[in-house]
């Protein structure tokens, strides 16, 4: 790799480095696995899964299409709310009272069942495939030796290595913090219910603003 194609690769992790340590629907999925002893791993696989997906998309060259037709994006955006609202009320309904002292709350949902709501949070959330759509061309050269699709994967790669460790790190840190503390595990769970069940309030909300600021 030539520098300048490192230095944009480097610049680019540098930005995304800061973007991904902005809370959002993902701390508050990584935080509440952090109250489950054995959830933060699959919860932070089935992310990526989905940010896998994402660049997936976005390298295919669907992305633009659903960006430029207002029924798909709308429909994303439902999608993606309706799910982060199911995730967040499931948060809320987990049981909080009968994990006996010393421990973390109950296994309520299958390690599986974990891997899954990773994946729906990030591969339906509309403002990620938007936001991989404007933000990973920035830093790729359709002049430059490695194919453009190329560029795009590694970046998106790039992304997806430091989101995982950066929600791995989160979610044990919580995780530790909350050994032997069930009440604190108990708060920290509905909250995240809470956080999770407002960002599929404001999805809808933020595309109905854009839709007007257009028209």
């Amino acid at each position: 790799m030539r520098d300048p194609e490192m230095s944009a690769l480097l610049a680019f992790a540098g930005v995304a480095a800061t973007l991904i340590m902005v809370p959002g629907p993902d701390w508050a999925l990584v935080l509440g696995a952090g109250s489950r002893r054995g959830f933060v791993a699959p919860s932070v696989a089935g992310l990526a899964v989905g940010y896998v997906l994402t660049t997936a998309v976005v390298v295919a060259g669907v992305a633009p299409l659903v960006a430029v037709q207002p029924a798909a994006l709308l429909l994303l955006t439902l999608v993606g709310a309706v799910y982060l609202l199911y995730v967040g009320v499931g948060m809320l309904r987990r049981p909080t009272t009968d994990a006996p002292p010393g421990t973390l709350a109950p296994r309520s949902v299958s390690l599986g069942r974990a891997v899954r709501q990773g994946a729906g949070v990030s591969a339906l959330n509309p403002k990620s495939l938007l936001f991989f759509l404007a933000f990973l061309p920035q830093f790729a050269d359709p002049g430059g030796p490695w194919p453009f699709a190329v560029q795009l994967a590694v970046l998106g790669g790039t992304w997806i290595l430091l989101a995982s460790m950066f929600y791995a790190f989160l979610g044990y840190t919580a995780q530790r913090s909350l050994h032997r503390r069930p009440t604190p595990a108990r708060i920290l769970t509905r909250i995240s219910g809470a956080a999770m069940i407002l960002a599929a309030l404001v999805l809808p909300l933020e595309q109905l603003v854009l839709h007007i600021a257009h028209t």
